[in-house]
């Protein structure tokens, strides 16, 4: 037994309503440690490039790591893990809240739903005890029905995570929802589309179980001396949530405007955090074992957009659903973040996909008879709120737009793959690489396609250094020299927060490389070495990019949109647009790829992954073999 682990998973079969306990190998462990990490190595075990997404041969993984259940910082996460139905490859999605802890105090490190049930059902798991039951009062409610019902049911202490509507009509972007009306997400890549296809319509946890720790003294004291450091420089996000830099963001060129078409819009002054806290904010809301508290609690009294206290609008919320849309409104944003939250659905993809329409309405390619009698006008908050509404029942083209804008754009037609904001199928998230170049590869490379989130260098391309990975000052953000080696560096270093389960923005407060690994070897007794640690990094986005290349994934795939490669945007970004090419080759040449994306043998080898590459490459080469 590994302290911080309880080296157990939950395997839930549907379709023969049976559970199992699987034991962890103590060495996979250490090698991928757990959430997304071990979640890839599962994935690659329970899936093949024949699995349907929505097959019943697809597993929905949810995962925990060692910090789940300690008293790290923002360390109540956890993570999904499956074959995405969005983009037809590796998915996963992370969230806050409450429910992870509670998972990893059944005893289990993480659950493998598999299988298919006939009719809806839920999951109740309370320490040792499984049940599997109708879900048939919970079907066509809404994820704040079903968090109240569940917490009747089984108790206040219990955490749900459910799908909406939208999970149930499987729209390919639907989200995971847990925390009631806090609205905490695992929104990316169409996950709750899986959970929808598999009839499961919610998951509810309530553990008591303890997780051991080597020294818990020790690990109570480095937390103690941390957390002046980690209050005092988090404090703006504290005060104004993650919309804080909205104003700046949009004065670099980084926040989209017109779906990604325009440099500059004057209505964001009212749309950040700060104004936030001026008129619609009621308090702040705090995921499980967090002292930043960035979540928003807002309330509208009155008016077309009335709502009662519940989550506020992220930063990505208002930029897509808002500036994307041409929406300056921020009640009306907040109204739309949560209708998004009750029907279960990505506000990134969400908003991308109705600012596609918007501009596709814009140029007559689709007209009111398309959209239901919906005028999709940039700048309407009635078009924004009604698409989303379409998109969760599948009404008008709401049906097309809710398979994603790989195939809405295949259904209009024309010109109109040219602006849709996608890579590998999965849209962009609200940074610009014509601001921040090294965006550019990161999304190219990204293993769920277009994502912030697997490097995480936007604030390091711009105003934030990281001595401890060799970044001692900050990155020039239009630079094209450097930006290979700098964003493979953040993705190893992201691969491993995705895999121990603590929100990204302790780096905000001082926990990098050295006091993450620190605790780690706290938590485990283990005497990793920092070496070993980036390395074990390394593995893990190999990994994911060898699941990947067995879909048939290579580099004709690392791309952007022709709108980011070819058209400055003005404003902020100038005229800058990013040279992926040289970025690209350079990218390649650090992570030991060859010229078509793939892990070279050399570097399987030196990773310990050479079982994983004969599957990814030498299986698929003889599976696509024309006969």
């Amino acid at each position: 037994m590994i302290p911080g682990y309880f080296l157990k998973l939950l395997e839930i079969d549907l379709s023969r309503l049976e559970t199992k306990m699987i034991d962890i190998d103590e060495k996979d462990a250490k090698a991928f440690i757990g959430g997304s990490g071990l979640g890839a190595k599962l994935l690659f075990h329970y899936t093949s490039p024949e699995t349907d997404p929505l097959g019943p041969e697809n597993a929905l993984i949810f995962m925990t790591g060692p910090y789940t259940g300690t008293k790290v910082f923002s360390s109540d996460r956890y993570q999904v893990i499956t074959k995405s139905p969005l983009t037809g490859i590796y998915a996963e999605s992370d969230s806050g809240g409450h429910w992870g802890e509670s998972l990893k105090r059944c005893g289990v490190e993480g659950l493998v739903i598999i299988g298919k049930s006939e009719n809806p059902v839920h999951i109740i798991i309370s320490d040792d005890k499984v049940e599997v039951k109708d879900a048939g009062h919970l079907w066509s409610k809404d994820t704040w029905e079903v968090d109240e019902l569940m917490k009747s049911e089984v108790g206040r202490k219990s955490c749900t995570v459910s799908i909406g509507i939208a999970g149930e009509n499987l729209v390919k972007f639907s989200s995971i929802m847990n925390d009631g009306k806090h609205g905490r997400a695992a929104g990316r890549a169409g996950c709750g589309c899986v959970m929808g296809s598999k009839r499961l319509k919610a998951i509810t946890v309530l553990g008591t179980k303890k997780v051991e720790i080597h020294d818990e003294d020790a690990l109570t004291g480095y937390i103690k001396k941390m957390a002046p450091v980690m209050r005092d420089s988090t404090e703006v996000m504290r005060k104004y949530g993650t919309s804080c830099g909205i104003e700046y963001m949009e004065g670099v060129g980084d926040f989209p405007v017109k779906n990604w078409l325009l440099g500059n819009f004057a209505p964001a002054k009212k749309m950040t955090g700060q104004y936030m806290a001026k008129t619609i904010l009621v308090d702040n809301y705090r995921c499980g074992r967090c002292i930043i508290g960035c979540g928003r609690t807002v309330e509208v009294k009155m008016g077309t957009y009335k709502m009662e206290a519940s989550a506020g609008p992220e930063y990505e919320t208002i930029a897509m659903l808002g500036s994307n849309c041409m929406v300056g409104d921020l009640e009306a944003i907040s109204k739309g973040n949560e209708l998004c939250n009750r029907y279960g659905l990505d506000t990134i993809s969400t908003g991308s996909a109705i600012a596609f329409c918007m501009e596709a309405f814009e140029k007559n390619l689709i007209t009111t008879n398309d959209t239901g009698g919906l005028k999709m006008d940039f700048g309407s908050p009635a078009a924004v709120l009604g698409m989303i509404t379409k998109i969760a029942k599948r009404e008008d083209i709401g049906r097309d737009l809710g398979e994603g804008l790989v195939h809405a754009s295949k259904k209009i037609g024309y010109n109109s793959s040219e602006f849709a904001m996608q890579v590998k199928g999965l849209d962009f998230p609200a940074h610009d690489p014509r601001a921040k170049t090294g965006l550019g590869v990161s999304y190219a490379t990204s293993n769920r396609g277009a994502c912030h989130l697997q490097s995480f260098t936007a604030d390091w391309e711009d105003n934030m250094a990281m001595p401890d990975l060799g970044y001692p000052d900050t990155m020039d953000r239009f630079k094209t020299e450097g930006k290979g080696k700098f964003v493979t560096d953040f993705q190893n270093l992201m691969s491993l927060i995705d895999s121990l389960r603590c929100c990204k923005f302790v780096l905000f407060g001082g926990i990098t490389v050295e006091p993450l690994l620190k605790m780690l070897n706290i938590i485990t007794g283990w005497k990793m070495t920092k070496e070993e640690f980036l390395k074990t990094g390394e593995r893990i986005y190999n990994l994911k990019r060898l699941y990947n290349v067995r879909e048939g994934i290579t580099r004709k795939d690392d791309t952007l949109p022709p709108r980011i490669l070819n058209n400055p945007r003005g404003g902020g970004s100038g005229d800058n647009i990013p040279v992926l090419n040289i970025m690209l080759r350079d990218y390649y040449r650090e992570r030991g790829w060859d010229e078509f994306g793939i892990p070279t043998q050399e570097t399987v080898e030196r990773l310990g992954i050479v079982d994983f590459y004969q599957s990814a490459v030498e299986e698929n080469i003889i599976s696509r073999r024309p006969t």
